[in-house]
C-alpha cells in the first residue's frame, strides 16, 4: 500500500494527482502545485526529517541550479504526514513520457542505432556536468529507471533524475563508497574497490548496450547474476554481434565506457559526449513497428480531443507524449505534432 492517495495535500500548493510508481528508496507521485502546476514528487520510504532530506539533496540542489537541459529541476523539498509516519519529500519537473525502461519496452527487440545513440550522448552530457564540478559529483546509480525521457520543442530531451545517491568524491582519492543498482554497477564498485567517474561511465554503457542489443553485457544468455564476478572474465561481444545497424564507430565507443579495468576505460563523462559528438551518425534501417496497445491508443484519443478544447493544448501534449513513449508506431507517426504542441501550435 502506498504511503499517500489521491486527493491527499500537502501543505498549502500541493495535492497528490496519482502514484507514478514506486523503487527501494521512494515513491513516486504525480502532483499539483497550486501556482506551477503539474509536478513529480518522490516521497522517500525511511528519511523522516526535514534535516535528512536537505542533507540527501544537497548535490542534486546544487545541479539543479545549473540548469542544464538533460538534468532533472528540482522545485521543493519538505517534509508530510503520512499513515507511517513523517516523511521528507522532494517535487521537481513532470516528464510525462515516463522512464527510459519505460521507453525502451515498447521497441522490440531494441532501440534504433540512431535513437540509442542520441539517448546516450544526451545522458553522457547531463552527467558530463555533474563530472566536471570540482570535486566531481557522482551520480552512482545510473539506471533505465532514473533517466526519464521527454519531448521539447527542439525534439527527444533525456533528463537525469535522481541524484539522491550522489556524494563528492574524496579530492584527492576521487572514489567515493558504492551504492547503487548492482546490474549497472561496475566490477570495481562490486569489489568494493570505490567509485569514480569512470564507474559512472560503466553504468552509461550498460545503458547504451541494453538500448542497442535488448540484453545486459556480459550476460551469457543463462540466468543473469550480477554479483557473479566471474562474468567479467569472459570476453564480451560488441554491440554488432545482435545488432547489424551497429557500426565500427559506436562499437569501439560502447566498448571503451565497458572496460573491465577502470584505467582502461572512458574516464569521464565529458571524455564519451565528445567521442559521440565527433561520431558520423549512421541512418537507421527500416522499421516494422508493433500495432499500439489499447492503452496507447486511448491516451491518443484524449490527447486529439483535448487538444481542440481552447486552454488545454499543455494537458494535450502531456497526454501525447505519454503515448508516444509506449508506442514507437505511435510516435513515428505524431511526433512532429507534439513537438508543435510543446511550441504552443495547433495545426
Amino acid at each position: 500500500m502506498s504511503l499517500l492517495s489521491a486527493g491527499d495535500r500537502i501543505g498549502e500548493a500541493l495535492v497528490v494527482d496519482r502514484l507514478l510508481g514506486e523503487g527501494a528508496f521512494a515513491e513516486a507521485y504525480r502532483v499539483d502545485h497550486a501556482y506551477l502546476g503539474r509536478q513529480a514528487m518522490k516521497l522517500f520510504k525511511q528519511v523522516t526529517s526535514a534535516e535528512e532530506t536537505h542533507a540527501l539533496l544537497g548535490e542534486a540542489r546544487l545541479l539543479s541550479t545549473l540548469g542544464h537541459p538533460h538534468i532533472i529541476r528540482i522545485f521543493d523539498a519538505g517534509t508530510v504526514r503520512t499513515a507511517r509516519g513523517l516523511r521528507g519529500y522532494f517535487t521537481m519537473e513532470y516528464v510525462p513520457g515516463g522512464t527510459l525502461h519505460r521507453f525502451v519496452t515498447g521497441h522490440t527487440p531494441a532501440l534504433p542505432t540512431a535513437l540509442a545513440t542520441a539517448v546516450t550522448a544526451q545522458i553522457a552530457a547531463g552527467l558530463a556536468v555533474a563530472h566536471d564540478q570540482d570535486p566531481p559529483i557522482l551520480h552512482r546509480d545510473l539506471t533505465m529507471d532514473n533517466i526519464l525521457v521527454g519531448y521539447d520543442g527542439a525534439g527527444l530531451r533525456i533528463r537525469i533524475s535522481d541524484f539522491g545517491l550522489v556524494r563528492h568524491a574524496d579530492p584527492f582519492t576521487g572514489l567515493a563508497s558504492a551504492q547503487g543498482t548492482y546490474a549497472f554497477m561496475a566490477p570495481e564498485v562490486l569489489r568494493d574497490m570505490g567509485y569514480s567517474c569512470a564507474s559512472d561511465v560503466w553504468s552509461v554503457g550498460v545503458i547504451a548496450y541494453l538500448m542497442l542489443t535488448g540484453r545486459l553485457p556480459f550476460d551469457d544468455g543463462g540466468e543473469f547474476a550480477p554479483l557473479r564476478l566471474a562474468r567479467f572474465r569472459r570476453p564480451l561481444l560488441p554491440p554488432s554481434s545482435y545488432n547489424e545497424t551497429v557500426d565500427a564507430a559506436l562499437d569501439g565507443i560502447v566498448m571503451a565506457t565497458l572496460q573491465v579495468d577502470p584505467w582502461r576505460r572512458t574516464a569521464k563523462a565529458g571524455d564519451l559526449a565528445t567521442a559521440l559528438r565527433l561520431r558520423e551518425e549512421q541512418p537507421a534501417g527500416p522499421a516494422v513497428w508493433p500495432a499500439p496497445s489499447a492503452h496507447a491508443e486511448e491516451l491518443l484519443r484524449q490527447a486529439q480531443a483535448l487538444s481542440r478544447t481552447p486552454g488545454k493544448l499543455l494537458i494535450a501534449a502531456d497526454l501525447l507524449e505519454e503515448a508516444v513513449s509506449l508506442s514507437p508506431r505511435l510516435r513515428e507517426r505524431h511526433l512532429d505534432t507534439l513537438l508543435l504542441w510543446r511550441r504552443g501550435v495547433l495545426m
